[in-house]
């Protein structure tokens, strides 16, 4: 099971070498060598894991991993050499770095990219197949251009942004240093800015754009939406997961996390530190402080001062009980009427 883990099998690092390179403490052999990365269960030779959630404890006496990146509680159950780091999965997410194996693109060019006559690419940049530059556009050093993305007029791609195929920047669109967009993702499309004349929507001119800080990630089919006066920003180093909906004018705080289908309506602002569950819903013209975690499938309406944990919706059950709970929750205003009836009458 451990080759189906990931790894280049051309690279081995010493135990020690791994302790010392991330300021770990090592119990056991530091001569051991690793090759790749895996989990508990399915690791083998040549292999590290790692334990962080108590629940898979017991695997570690199981484990045909080489070696594993525990906490020093976790230790003494280990069989083989550990790592022990105060995060084992931080750490483990740096020791597998060291193994992943990415694709070098080569400078230039490819012949069937279309590119406006003012569009400025630098020479070390990689501009892919069937890949169309609008004008006025700037490609700076070192940039990946995936294949059939296509990047509108009056956007900037920072150095070392990579836009792994089918990317769409439609219009003043601006990426920091070192940007990871999916594909699918879509960036700078018209907000959805309306307004009522005589019975028919007009649309508002959405004037503004899109601009991304220094090391963010966008997941697949991700769409962000353009402002219309000032800018939708992403300040560094937010992650996006898959299909999630940033609507016109929001601003996300730096390190801030989303996970999959979250939407972020129109001119919210979310701070810094903020981990934002599946599906949660934002509403508009709101304020989620710094270090807010919202949970999966909840849905923010009014602004949050106070860090902390938030949650609403609910949480599976059985059918039948679901369906009684859902006729209760029918009676719930007849019953604090009659309640707060018999606290009067006492009173």
């Amino acid at each position: 099971m451990g080759d189906t883990a990931t790894g280049d099998p051309r690279k081995k690092l010493a135990l020690a070498e791994l302790a010392q390179r991330f300021g770990l403490e090592l119990r056991g052999d530091g001569d051991v060598l690793i090759r790749g990365v895996a989990t508990l269960a399915a690791a083998g030779a040549g292999q590290i894991a790692f334990l962080a959630n108590p629940k898979y404890r017991n695997q570690l006496a199981e484990s045909k991993a080489a070696a594993v990146i525990v906490r020093a509680e976790d230790a003494d159950a280990a069989t083989t050499p550990v790592l022990i780091a105060h995060d084992p999965y931080s750490a483990f997410a740096k020791i597998s770095a060291l193994f992943e194996t990415r694709e070098t693109y080569p400078a230039g060019i490819h012949p069937s990219a279309a590119m406006a006559a003012d569009a400025l690419v630098d020479p070390s940049a990689h501009i892919g197949p069937f890949v169309t530059i609008g004008a006025r556009s700037r490609v700076e050093a070192g940039a990946v251009i995936g294949p059939g993305c296509v990047i509108g007029e009056d956007c900037i791609v920072g150095t070392d942004c990579e836009l792994i195929a089918r990317v769409t920047l439609v219009t003043r669109v601006r990426l920091g240093r070192g940007v990871r967009i999916h594909p699918g993702a879509v960036l700078g499309a018209a907000g959805f800015g309306l307004a009522m004349d005589a019975g028919r929507w007009l649309n508002v001119p959405q004037l503004g754009g899109v601009a991304v800080g220094d090391d963010c990630e966008i997941g697949a089919n991700t769409t962000i939406d353009r402002g219309a006066l000032d800018d939708t920003v992403l300040e560094e180093d937010v992650r996006l997961d898959n299909q999630i909906q940033i609507g016109h004018n929001v601003r996300v705080g730096a390190h801030t996390a989303m996970a999959g289908c979250v939407a972020v309506a129109g001119s919210a602002r979310i701070g810094r530190y903020c981990l934002i569950g599946g599906a949660a819903g934002i509403v508009g013209h709101i304020e989620l402080c710094d270090k807010v975690t919202v949970t999966a499938m909840t849905l923010v309406t009014h602004s949050i001062r106070e860090p902390g944990e938030y949650s609403s919706g609910t949480p599976m059950m059985e059918n039948r009980q679901w369906r009684r709970s859902a006729a209760r929750f029918r009676q719930l205003d007849a019953l604090a009427r009659k309640v707060n009836g018999q606290d009067k009458e006492n009173s």
